[in-house]
């Protein structure tokens, strides 16, 4: 039961997972901003990005764990000052190197994200848990487009460094608040952190985004980036025993191999492809001169108010979802929203002449990111112990970023692979890559009927559902057992 006001403590994650999830899209649109004030080249520049990508897919799943363990709370507010303390860096940073290693130390609030929900579970009522991570789903969709619409008028009215030093205060209050008001959660997992895992895990996902943000600049042929590959491979089979013979594991795979985890995995390695795709995408296209033969000669700014529909659409499905997912089910909520994202990106590809069909498919989108958000959230807090939760729900947003990485990597070859004598992509290489983008999310939809129902009349927050009981039982003598209520 809540022990203090779970208004307060909602307030206080929203806070914190929105910001961060801000920081991931606010800083793209000022790239060029950046390159020029601090002197630098645009391969270099794009580390500004990818430092906080590798940062964010390591330090999610390892501190949601180590929350697990020690309280969610504790590091909670440990991650809160941390994240304010790279944003500080960042506003500071003389040089392009010190911005990146502060990305580094700002991506270490990726750790917001399962902390947020296992302390949801934890102390809010069974009752308020679905309707809580759906909200909280819904602000943390917001957020990237908050960052996406408010980088272009902050640079402008501003300075590019004003986008690290308002999170700086925002932040900083938040861990203040969250020190002297948030609950510590009860809930803690035994044993330890399995630091072998860690490093293992850690290589991989290195190995393996590493030359998928980067091998527009290396070459795909290149040997770099086919050995960063072989490595992942290698790495990847290595964790995968580590992890199997740990008695602590970091990542339980016996709970990532429920059919409700893996499917709901799956669907967010295509839907975060489709998404994370879009969102780079996107703002470049209508940024583009018309002497290219398509696009609208947009500046930041006027980009960032033609994804204003999005915007407010996933801040709305994603609030709404909290409503209706005790009526139809987050399933159905899943399959709902990928298929709206693939509705918008084939939309794109077929009509993009005209600056309302950019902001209607948007619109759409931002209903299907609102809903699959809120959605993949509720599936997998609900179908594991609450031990577990920290790192079951860190792997799924790593899962999303992951998924991410290979859409971009994939789109950008499909925009770029012919180029205008200006140096510009033909608009061909677009419509191709919004068709992919919708096949993507038609993926992501199709995995999600594989997805078991787990409704909100039959299924209470915080519980293992009867059907996945005897699987986890059977791979582990330490199974919470099933209860009703």
């Amino acid at each position: 039961m809540p022990r203090r006001s779970t208004r307060l403590t909602f307030a206080v994650l929203a806070t914190g997972a929105g910001v961060f999830s801000m920081l991931q899209s606010l800083i793209a649109p000022a790239l060029p901003t950046v390159q020029h004030a601090l002197h630098t080249s645009q391969s270099t520049a794009t580390w500004v990005m990818t430092a906080y990508l590798l940062s964010a897919s390591i330090f999610t799943p390892i501190l949601g764990r180590l929350g697990d363990l020690v309280g969610k709370k504790r590091t909670l507010v440990g991650v809160l000052v941390v994240l304010t303390l790279g944003c500080l860096l960042a506003a500071l940073a003389p040089t392009i190197g010190v911005l990146i290693i502060a990305r580094v130390v700002q991506g270490i609030g990726g750790a917001l994200f399962p902390l947020s929900f296992g302390i949801i579970r934890d102390e809010f009522a069974a009752s308020r848990v679905s309707p809580s991570i759906s909200n909280l789903s819904a602000v943390i969709a917001a957020g990237g487009g908050v960052g996406i619409v408010a980088a272009g008028p902050i640079v402008s009215a501003l300075d590019y460094r004003w986008l690290f030093w308002i999170p700086v205060v925002i932040v900083a209050i938040t861990a203040l608040i969250a020190f002297r008001y948030v609950p510590e959660s009860p809930s803690r997992a035994e044993g330890r952190v399995n630091w072998l895992g860690a490093a293992l895990l850690s290589g991989w996902l290195v190995a393996l985004l590493l030359p998928l943000s980067q091998a527009g600049n290396w070459g795909w042929t290149s040997v770099r980036v086919i050995g960063l590959f072989a490595a992942a491979v290698v790495l990847f089979a290595l964790w995968l025993l580590a992890e199997a013979r740990s008695r602590h594991p970091l990542i339980d795979l016996r709970i990532m191999r429920l059919r409700a985890v893996w499917t709901t995995n799956a669907a967010g390695l295509l839907f975060g492809a489709g998404m994370y795709a879009l969102w780079s995408f996107l703002p470049g296209f209508v940024q583009t001169p018309r002497s290219a033969g398509y696009g609208f000669g947009a500046s930041v700014t006027s980009a960032g108010l033609l994804m204003l529909p999005m915007l407010i659409a996933m801040f709305f499905s994603g609030v709404l979802s909290g409503r209706l997912e005790p009526v139809v089910g987050a399933k159905r909520l899943l399959i709902t929203g990928a298929a709206l994202g693939a509705v918008a990106c084939g939309i794109l590809a077929a009509w993009h002449e005209q600056q309302w069909q950019v902001a209607t498919s948007a619109g759409i989108f931002g209903l299907g990111i609102g809903l699959a958000f809120a959605s993949m959230a509720n599936l997998i807090v609900r179908s594991v112990p609450p031990e577990q939760t920290g790192a079951a729900s860190g792997m799924n947003a790593n899962i999303r970023t992951i998924g991410g990485s290979i859409g971009a990597a994939v789109t950008s070859v499909l925009v770029t692979s012919r180029l205008q004598p200006s140096g510009l992509p033909y608009a061909s290489g677009y419509t191709h890559g919004f068709a992919l983008l919708a096949v993507l999310l038609l993926g992501a939809s199709l995995a999600a009927l594989l997805v078991p129902a787990l409704h909100g009349r039959h299924a209470t927050a915080g519980v293992v559902r009867a059907s996945d009981a005897p699987a986890l039982a059977q791979t582990t003598a330490e199974a919470e057992p099933v209860t009703s209520g």
